[in-house]
């Protein structure tokens, strides 16, 4: 985004750090003028609303509408909030959006298998968990909301480096962005033959790799491109779970990611035959 707000002059003498605070500040006073109910507003109101003077909030207008934070009304002149504000709130609305489609999936899956289903999101190499219904069971695992994964054997890791481009998850494997035991030219393929194997199958499996008390199960959820937006995860106690039971969990993991797929309105790529 090409707006630099620390361009504009306050007006009060500051400099430095503290000036750069204060356009921000005043920048951020002006997009929070506009209301549902007046969404169209000239200079002088806004001015008189943030309190700036006029010459002062067209500065920061001009610099918001060239970033499309708002734009100008052919008709009257004034203004309103510009679709570069969706932009930035994508991210946070396609979370939010996920998580609605994902909670009734979720609570199917606790209840037919009697574990913890998370859901958790990628945030450049690392899962992230947004949202979580516990096992019933005395003996459980659970998550902190917000909990951060970056281990390679994680399973929810698995769905999402599963799905990225050959040359982008190997990077992710050599730069120390994920933990790992060490990855040689051998054992970094056969961990994409593993990646390969999780896409093929639909979902990914840790069995006590990260945590020798813990199984993990996780499938990927897509969005309206075909790409993944999400990881639904099942984790369990390991002793409640024999290695022959890792295809049932994962068939029912894989049917709650695919019904949590269905309602946000997405759905799995074609198969790319390579």
């Amino acid at each position: 985004m090409a707006a630099n707000l620390t361009d504009e002059t306050p007006g009060d003498g500051t400099t430095g750090p503290g000036r750069g605070m204060t356009v921000l500040r005043n920048g951020i006073a002006v997009l929070s003028a506009f209301g549902d109910g007046e969404p169209l507003l000239g200079v002088t109101e806004i001015a008189g609303r943030v309190g700036l003077h006029k010459s002062t909030v067209s500065r920061i207008l001009a610099t918001l509408e060239q970033a499309g934070l708002v734009e100008r009304d052919a008709a009257s002149r004034r203004f309103r909030l510009g679709l570069g504000v969706i932009t930035l709130a994508g991210p946070l609305l396609a979370d939010l959006d996920v998580r609605r489609a994902a909670c009734p999936a979720l609570r199917e899956l606790c209840e037919r298998t009697g574990e913890t289903a998370a859901l958790l999101v990628r945030n450049g190499g690392e899962a992230v968990c947004v949202e979580q219904v516990p096992s019933r069971h005395e003996v459980k695992h659970t998550t902190p909301l917000g909990t951060r994964y970056r281990t390679a054997a994680s399973s929810s890791v698995q769905v999402f480096l599963a799905h990225l481009p050959a040359g982008v998850a190997r990077t992710l494997l050599t730069d120390g962005t994920l933990v790992h035991t060490g990855f040689d030219d051998a054992a970094l393929d056969a961990y994409s033959r593993r990646l390969a194997q999780a896409r093929a199958l639909g979902y990914a499996t840790n069995y006590g790799e990260t945590s020798l008390q813990e199984v993990g199960v996780a499938a990927p959820v897509f969005d309206h491109r075909g790409e993944v937006a999400a990881a639904v995860l099942l984790s369990a106690p390991r002793f409640r779970v024999a290695p022959d039971q890792l295809p049932v969990l994962g068939d029912a993991v894989r049917d709650a990611a695919g019904q949590a797929t269905r309602r946000l309105g997405g759905h799995a790529p074609e198969p790319s035959g390579d």
